[in-house]
């Protein structure tokens, strides 16, 4: 008896260390025959060679105009979602119970050598509902319907120096990927951060038109003008512009190997009004008057084996027309995160990940202090190409506020899939 269990436990171990098919972005892996590793360290997060495809217009790095393109291939359609348990605990209050966490469509690919696409929509889902009260008729939506992202990219206009991307898009100055993080529940709090009487917000996927490229000593930029406004229509007749610089030291482009260090700064104007504020066809409108704003930070990548901390410090500041709560002085903060990785067994099927976010407010706002620590725990199953399936773990501890803190516990358990 105890040598059939022994038995079983080894057929279990190694059944958890087998080579396995693809954790990628499915689309590209079935069209590619690869696994889905190689582009991601495991699914989401890009390793180097999915950031050289992406910065490359999705086209593999030389072999442009021999690709196929999505007229050639079956529809590059993927589609991602996550159900599980989920849990809240504050001093007086804890709630659980299992849940549906977003759902996302996916399209991209070659539409002609050096000319591409990416296009992401979130559905509106009126069904699970916001919260216990149901949809209420279809206003209580867990999920607002989005174009996140829609844009073409022409690709080596110059070789490798000049990329260009039209559309709504994550920015450059995004140098860690909110998008493609490993937290489910818990987002880069500096990230999300908004001023009083400012609609900006970092983390916002922008409407405009940005330029990449790279150097082989390592060097990129990216340059960008955009609204500003997310996925509205513009609010001014000004155009916010932002850049974005990073030097990588080594093999390897910062993601999984070599070392990066960058900077970047983000210039914006943000009407005080709009009532009354004259509206053209398509949505903008002539807010004013127009005040500055900006935000400059730095990041790193740094790698050794396996193992990856990432971090980025943010500062910013708005006019003091835009601070209500102290209109003698512009409104500062600063914040960041930090991020260590860790990617394990056979073709990264383990991933332990642990995150500290803080956000530091003026004297007269310490309420919206922040500071978060977090773990993840994720194990891929499976055991076939362009298929992701992770069984995910993930845990926050919040506190908002300088004295008597606000202090959350937030946790889940789920399936994270795309297919």
């Amino acid at each position: 008896m105890k040598k059939s269990c022994l038995l079983l436990l080894v057929l279990f171990v190694l059944q958890l260390t087998m080579p396995t098919g693809g954790h990628a972005i499915p689309a590209f892996a079935r069209k590619h025959g690869f696994n889905c590793n190689m582009c991601h360290t495991a699914y989401p997060k890009l390793n180097d060679f999915g950031q050289r495809f992406r910065d490359n217009g999705y086209q593999i790095p030389g072999q442009e105009g021999r690709e196929k393109s999505v007229f050639d291939t079956p529809p590059p359609i993927a589609v991602r979602t996550s159900t599980g348990l989920s849990g809240y605990n504050t001093k007086n209050v804890t709630t659980s119970g299992f849940d549906m966490l977003g759902l996302d469509l996916l399209a991209a690919g070659v539409m002609h050598k050096n000319i591409s696409f990416l296009f992401i929509y979130t559905p509106r889902m009126d069904e699970p509902s916001a919260d216990y009260t149901g949809s209420q008729g279809g206003t209580n939506p867990s999920q607002l319907g989005a174009l996140e992202s829609g844009n073409v990219v022409f690709s080596n206009v110059i070789q490798d120096a000049l990329n260009v991307r039209v559309g709504r898009f994550e920015p450059a100055y995004h140098a860690i990927s909110s998008k493609r993080s490993f937290y489910l529940t818990e987002p880069y709090e500096i990230y999300s951060f908004s001023t009083p009487e400012n609609n900006f917000v970092f983390d916002d996927n922008q409407i405009g038109v940005e330029a990449t490229g790279q150097w082989r000593c390592g060097f990129k930029y990216g340059l960008g003008v955009v609204n500003g406004t997310g996925a509205s229509p513009d609010n001014n007749r000004y155009k916010d512009v932002y850049l974005n610089v990073s030097q990588t030291m080594g093999a390897g482009d910062g993601q999984s190997a070599g070392q990066r260090i960058g900077a970047f700064v983000y210039y914006g104007w943000q009407p005080l009004s709009i009532s009354g504020a004259t509206l053209s066809p398509t949505g903008e409108a002539d807010g004013g008057p127009n005040e500055p704003f900006y935000r400059f930070g730095g990041h790193a990548s740094l790698n050794w084996k396996t193992l990856n901390l990432q971090g980025s410090y943010v500062k910013g500041v708005d006019d003091n027309s835009l601070n209500v709560l102290a209109p003698t002085e512009d409104y500062e903060f600063d914040g960041g995160l930090a991020e260590l990785d860790y990617a394990g067994l056979m073709n990264n099927r383990l991933i332990a990940s642990a995150l500290y976010n803080w956000i530091c407010t003026p004297s007269y706002d310490r309420d919206r202090e922040v500071k978060a620590y977090s773990g993840v725990l994720r194990y891929y199953f499976g055991d076939w190409t362009a298929v992701n399936v992770a069984l995910h773990a993930e845990y926050t501890h919040r506190e908002t506020g300088e004295t008597d803190p606000l202090k959350e516990n937030i946790y889940a358990l789920v399936v994270d899939f795309a297919f």
